[in-house]
């Protein structure tokens, strides 16, 4: 064979191993578009005009992925695995790792709850043994159906807490509905003292702890709550994403992205203010 052609089968060969080896190091996912399932109304973790956190990571995975997003927006998340089903939507950015509906990526984040107060009470806890939290007197606000609800009963508190829970749910019954309740709500009580203290978990409070005009702390709560009966509530929680399960190629597709760009999901939770605790 003459020089110049084994030099430019030898160039052929070379770029098309470079392509090869690219088009491995992409997540491998056929697909016109990320169909991403968020909240129309769910700040600070989403909204229809991408104002959420949730938003600029899903533009992440999207950018890394080289795919538009297309967003479903829901209103209800009670409703959402029979849209995932029919086909709505296949991700959700940020998940629970023992959510029933989906299947799940790996962890790419874990935080905790919060206690917050205001700076100028002096307001030292850090745990739900603090005898504070037992006294009549001590207003602790928390969102329903949270550890802090759980709490809160284990404590004997939930019954004179009871005004707290229907003034922020707007007077209406939760049974088989979604009621919307916006962690601002409860940050700026504890601003304005209708609460002596709240507790959220820190994503969803850190972007209102920080706009405060009044300065506020955020401690995050001691993982060490447990039931009468010694049953552990856990106060600190690993995040994944949620994937359609009639979609599971996209798990690996999303844990290629986590691992990939896991330090930009990173700066945008520490922008938000996020205290972030290590994976385990």
């Amino acid at each position: 064979m003459f020089p110049d052609v084994k030099r430019v089968r030898a160039g052929w060969v070379s770029a098309c191993l470079t392509l090869a080896f690219s088009l491995l190091a992409l997540p491998a996912v056929a697909a016109n578009a990320l169909n991403v399932c968020a909240g129309k109304s769910e700040l600070p973790f989403s909204n229809d005009k991408q104002e959420g956190f949730e938003n600029k990571i899903a533009n992440v995975i999207g950018k890394a992925m080289n795919l538009p997003i297309n967003y479903f927006w829901w209103t209800n998340p009670l409703t959402l695995q029979k849209d995932m089903e029919a086909g709505k939507c296949d991700v959700l950015i940020g998940t629970d790792p023992n959510d029933p509906r989906v299947l799940t990526t790996k962890p790419y984040y874990r935080s905790a709850y919060v206690f917050i107060t205001r700076k100028d009470r002096e307001i030292d806890v850090t745990s739900w043994d603090h005898p504070y939290l037992k006294e009549k007197n001590f207003r602790i606000g928390v969102m329903p159906d949270s550890p802090g609800k759980n709490m809160l009963l284990q404590i004997n508190r939930f019954d004179d807490m009871f005004d707290y829970f229907t003034e922020i749910q707007n007077f209406q019954s939760t049974r088989n509905r979604y009621i919307h309740v916006e962690p601002s709500r409860l940050v700026n009580d504890v601003a304005n003292m209708h609460l002596h203290m709240a507790m959220l978990w820190a994503p969803e409070a850190a972007r209102y702890v920080r706009a405060s005009e009044v300065p506020l702390n955020m401690v995050i709560v001691e993982d060490t709550a447990k039931k009468t009966n010694g049953e552990k509530i856990p106060m600190h929680y690993n995040v994944v994403m949620g994937v359609n399960k009639q979609h599971p190629e996209l798990v690996d597709a999303l844990n290629r992205v986590i691992d990939a760009h896991g330090a930009e999901i990173t700066a945008i939770l520490k922008d938000e203010g996020i205290p972030l605790l290590s994976l385990h």
